[in-house]
């Protein structure tokens, strides 16, 4: 049950870091679910790495959608090479 609740989650980050980046943004359904779940995956990291949260904790919401917005900015670059 909890990793249907990291996708739904994970949704929900994506659609908010997609509307909050500037710019357009081609991603389906699939995609801005899995940018939600790697951003965060990534503001978790960071957040450990920085000492914001303590090891084995999870990301809050506002905290993936940073993580989201950095991986979708990353993925934009990737893509204009292209």
């Amino acid at each position: 049950m909890d990793i249907i609740w990291e996708i739904i989650i994970g949704f929900l980050v994506g659609l908010v870091a997609r509307a909050l980046m500037p710019g357009s943004q081609s991603l389906g359904l699939i995609m801005t679910t899995l940018l939600g779940v790697v951003g965060s995956l990534v503001a978790t990291h960071l957040g450990v790495a920085v000492g914001i949260y303590e090891a084995g904790s999870s990301a809050r919401f506002i905290g993936s959608i940073v993580g989201a917005m950095i991986v979708l900015f990353v993925y934009g670059l990737i893509a204009k090479k292209k």
